[in-house]
């Protein structure tokens, strides 16, 4: 499959608080809070949601395009990712600005407080798809995650007059994005990932109702953290998989989106949605176990052994040969 990836790219600045915030919430307070956490550490890595799932599929042998806008620092970054498969021939570098940072506290429940500056992720409303079609070929696939919300609605307003498929993912932007947006994005989408947080604001702000949303869409995929996932289609049995077991809760950053890595390899090797979600838990897992969002390592075998305690023979089996 020929797919693009469209979103970010950042430098993530990860802290550890070693309290929970929940503490020093006050009940009746929170229309004016001020706080100001001491943390323990504090981690500077690669991010960014499209470098994230980029860097994903490409640890899993496929060799995504990658569409975005990144900052005159890119060098060492392109560099990384080349290195790790990805296509980064058709990025956007700003003349001017810096690429985007992401800078999150986690805390000892895993709860996390984050704010982003886009930097030269602005930029990406700047980016036409039909140059790089042109080059690349049509894309079969065209993930939209999140990224400059001008440029994730023309993205998606692109894929569907060229009759693409695309997969919406509005994650961090649902909290800047009003509801007019938010369904300029997803209506039409082949795929819509959301977590179960952002599903219930997506009924908010839209003014749809769940089952809407569901008609919206052809396939809805819902993350729920540690309880695992879920395909919904309307009409359709739901198919639900669980996660496998993590050798230790480290960071949070970046789960969803080595999920989405996982579970689009997994269409790319024509695996049915139980084995994509499967796949995508199991890069998920490997993530939270692992500070940083693209530092995780696996060789193939060790890959198998894992999703085979996880899911058994049978699911090992059929993902093997895509594994060499």
């Amino acid at each position: 499959m020929n797919i693009g990836v469209a979103g970010s790219v950042g430098l993530d600045h990860l802290m550890t608080f070693s309290g929970k915030f929940t503490d020093s919430l006050v009940a009746g307070s929170l229309e004016k809070v001020s706080l100001s956490f001491l943390v323990d550490d504090l981690d500077v890595r690669r991010g960014g949601c499209a470098a994230n799932i980029s860097f994903g599929m490409g640890y899993l042998g496929l060799n995504p395009i990658l569409i975005a806008a990144v900052g005159k620092d890119w060098a060492d970054y392109d560099a990384w990712l080349t290195r790790h498969g990805v296509n980064t021939a058709h990025v956007l570098v700003s003349k001017n600005l810096f690429t985007a940072h992401f800078m999150v506290t986690t805390d000892t429940d895993l709860n996390q407080i984050a704010s982003f500056f886009p930097g030269a992720m602005s930029e990406a409303r700047n980016i036409e798809l039909a140059p790089i079609m042109d080059k690349t070929g049509e894309l079969d696939l065209l993930v939209i995650s999140p990224d400059d919300p001008e440029a994730m609605i023309r993205h998606s307003e692109v894929a569907r007059s060229r009759k693409i498929a695309f997969a919406a993912d509005p994650s961090q932007q649902m909290a800047r994005m009003n509801g007019d947006e938010i369904k300029l994005l997803i209506e039409g989408a082949t795929y819509l990932f959301m977590n179960e947080y952002e599903l219930a604001l997506a009924i908010q702000k839209t003014g749809w109702s769940d089952e809407e949303i569901l008609s919206k869409v052809k396939y809805r995929v819902i993350t729920s953290g540690a309880r695992g996932a879920r395909i919904e289609q309307a009409g359709e049995a739901t198919i639900t998989t669980h996660c496998p077991q993590e050798k230790a809760k480290v960071d949070p950053t970046g789960v969803g989106d080595s999920f989405r890595s996982g579970f689009i390899a997994g269409l790319a090797w024509g695996q049915s949605h139980e084995r994509c979600a499967q796949i995508g838990a199991m890069i998920a897992t490997y993530v939270i176990e692992t500070k940083g969002t693209q530092e995780y390592r696996f060789t193939p075998a060790q890959f198998l052994e894992r999703f085979r305690v996880a899911y058994g023979d049978d699911a090992a089996n059929e993902i093997a040969t895509f594994l060499q």
